[in-house]
């Protein structure tokens, strides 16, 4: 009887675990739910998936903000010609570049396998997906919170970190730069609202997304500053988040809200290991006793990838050495990640630095 088998370099098996990759990447990816389809109508996304990249050749997309129009207008015995308003456009840039990461393991040939009860192909893919998904969490982070530490464009999305513009970060207790917090700066419910605020009055105005039909912010908060949230006793803190914690059920309806500590003031609350350290604006160094925490709305960051020769967007790439006795194994992909800019400021994000010292 003739069996249709398809071997561990089969062009279609490693196509088919490439397919997988992108998908268990993706959801390994704690900023998943953040990320959503561009499109013709502006997008209530938070990090905007641009598909320029996958459609034609190019390693750099330009795309552009119209901010909103703030003429008088025209009533009557007044003419409308000649008191037309001109549209104000702003642009901004992400590039692609490759990155790429792999593993060297024994291939099934060798005697190792033999001795081991697991695949270590499998181990070797999985633990490439959770590489992915970690560098794509970190890159996220340095571009938001403007974390100009670090120059390592493999961590930056392959695109240059530019600092928190100064109309779009503040401090507890009107500190002036991040290596002057000090205990009493630690991070406190009232952090939410003035955030908040400042959103809103921000020109342009930081959009919130819609969440099930409803407007909202999304604030990512480190470990530290969750820990300060919770322990802090002073009335109207940690027990009025509590109360408007998943209100209403809509956590189980919306990503967003999975993994959630709670909503307050239409801010749904999260928590990240990969929210960044301070930077000292003297020397450029990361500040260790402080986080950044971020209030995220609408187009905050931008994503792209290059085209490719199959359904996925990471290339899965085997290679055997030493007469196939060893197995090398590649998770690759063209892509890009920033944080939008446009007109010198920061369009969808806000900066909240605090006093984060570790507990324990």
């Amino acid at each position: 009887m003739a069996i249709t088998r398809f071997g561990v370099n089969d062009a279609l098996a490693v196509k088919l675990w490439s397919r997988v990759l992108a998908v268990e990447a993706l959801k390994a990816t704690e900023i998943a739910p953040l990320i959503g389809e561009d499109s013709e109508e502006e997008t209530d996304s938070i990090i905007i998936f641009k598909r320029e990249t996958k459609k034609a050749a190019g390693d750099k997309i330009t795309y552009a903000l119209n901010t909103l129009l703030s003429g008088d207008g025209v009533t009557e015995n007044e003419t409308q010609e000649g008191n037309e308003e001109s549209l104000t456009t702003y642009d901004d840039s992400i590039f692609i570049n490759e990155l790429m990461h792999a593993v060297r393991v024994k291939n099934k040939t060798a005697i190792d396998n033999q001795r081991i009860l697991y695949n270590v192909r499998t181990v070797g893919k999985n633990r490439l997906r959770d590489w992915w998904a970690k560098r794509m969490s970190v890159t996220f982070f340095n571009h938001v919170c403007g974390n100009t530490a670090e120059t390592r464009l493999k961590y930056a999305g392959l695109n240059a970190i530019t600092a928190a513009s100064t109309n779009r970060i503040f401090r507890p207790n009107s500190v002036a730069n991040d290596q002057s917090l000090a205990a009493a700066d630690k991070f406190n419910l009232n952090l939410v609202d003035y955030a908040v605020e400042k959103a809103r009055l921000a020109s342009p105005m930081i959009r919130p997304i819609k969440v099930n039909g409803s407007d909202k912010y999304v604030m990512y908060l480190h470990e530290i500053q969750v820990t300060d949230l919770r322990t802090n006793t002073s009335t109207g803190q940690w027990l009025d988040i509590t109360k408007a914690a998943m209100q209403g059920g809509k956590i189980s309806g919306n990503p967003i809200y999975n993994g959630a500590l709670g909503e307050y003031n239409n801010v749904v609350l999260r928590r990240s290991f990969d929210v960044t350290l301070g930077v000292n604006s003297s020397t450029g160094a990361a500040v260790s006793n402080t986080r950044r925490a971020l209030l995220l709305g609408a187009q905050a960051a931008v994503i792209a990838f290059g085209r490719d020769s199959g359904p996925t967007d990471y290339e899965w790439v085997e290679e055997t050495f030493d007469y196939k006795r060893e197995l090398g194994i590649s998770a690759q992909a063209i892509f890009g990640l920033k944080k939008c800019r446009f007109n010198s400021e920061d369009f969808g994000v806000i900066v909240i630095p605090t006093y984060a010292a570790a507990h324990a």
